[in-house]
């Protein structure tokens, strides 16, 4: 298991290494119930799904204070035609009862890190218009809107 500390005793753990290895199999099961509060149509095999989106180049980490996950992150590295080497976060979540302790800062600067450690020309998130509270967060960030995302439903 590889860790970061944080402050106020929060630590990050990676859940899987850069590889998409998985690290550490009991925090990703103590991860499921937080990213359901983001992500509740995920499969029931949970497990599967994720080691399924690891080989594809999907990255996790929690945050931790070593008993139990208050937040969460997956993301990937890729490159584009727009932005050159491309860290995207697929998923940012901070358990509801752990709101505003930092959980999501201590993410957020481990997101950073890893971005530049990968040589990323920039982080980008995707958020759902309804999601006003993670807004204000992305903002004080530092993060700004810079395009539409729009979809079309195929199936």
């Amino acid at each position: 298991m590889s860790a970061m500390n944080t402050p106020d005793s929060l630590m990050v753990v990676r859940i899987c290494d850069e590889a998409g290895v998985l690290l550490a199999p009991d925090w990703l099961a103590l991860a499921e119930g937080v990213h359901r509060q983001l992500r509740p149509q995920l499969p029931y095999d949970y497990a599967r799904k994720m080691l399924k989106v690891f080989a594809g180049g999907g990255r996790m980490a929690l945050v931790t204070d070593g008993n139990q996950v208050f937040g969460l992150a997956v993301w990937r590295v890729f490159e584009n035609t727009f932005e050159g080497s491309k860290f995207y976060v697929d998923d940012l979540v901070t358990d509801e009862a752990h709101r505003s302790i930092g959980v999501g800062e201590a993410m957020m600067a481990f997101l950073e890190d890893e971005a530049k450690k990968a040589g990323a020309q920039s982080l980008v998130l995707d958020s759902g218009t309804q999601r006003t509270r993670a807004h204000r967060f992305y903002f004080r960030e530092g993060f700004v809107i810079t395009a539409f995302n729009f979809k079309k439903q195929l199936v």
